[in-house]
């Protein structure tokens, strides 16, 4: 990820500013519906991530969530959402949800900002870099539990599995 050459610590107001600028200085495809909302396109390892933050000016909170596009077939909708409860073990920040609604899978977290300057520009970074990391992990395990067939756990196993070295 390309940073921003300028210090923005405690940037006032609408942070959403502040991370099309980021966004802006990493050459990724952005939509800027309104001033409260922004949608950016991000290549992922294994696909490309639609990630949409929200500011919620009344609560001073940023809302950020990173979709990535599944198609899960009814017989498997029960072992997603295990697979999510799973997942969400192993998380530090933020979680991965799926709307039964609608079958979509995706990461998100809300960063509440009242009482500070706004946020940071390393914030803003870390919350691309997390969701995009995580949904790199979670994506190869949803693979091969929906067309693999492996079960939930096994999925889990091998998508946190560290590798050191090279082969």
């Amino acid at each position: 990820m390309t940073t921003l050459a300028k210090s923005f610590d405690n940037h006032p107001g609408n942070p959403l500013d502040l991370l099309e600028e980021l966004v802006t200085a990493n050459d990724w495809v952005f939509d800027r519906a309104s001033d409260f909302e922004l949608a950016v396109q991000v290549r992922g390892r294994w696909t490309d991530y639609q990630i949409w933050s929200v500011w919620h000016e009344e609560l001073h909170a940023i809302y950020f969530a990173c979709h990535f596009e599944s198609r899960v077939p009814d017989t498997k909708r029960r072992q997603v959402r295990e697979l999510v409860a799973l997942f969400n073990e192993k998380l530090w920040l933020g979680h991965f949800d799926y709307s039964a609604e609608d079958g979509t899978l995706f990461f998100r977290h809300t960063v509440p900002l009242r009482g500070t300057r706004g946020a940071s520009v390393e914030q803003l970074e870390d919350l691309v870099d997390t969701a995009v990391l995580e949904c790199d992990r979670f994506y190869p395990a949803l693979q091969l539990v929906v067309w693999g067939g492996q079960s939930c756990a096994e999925a889990v196993a091998a998508a946190m599995m560290e590798t050191v070295g090279e082969a």
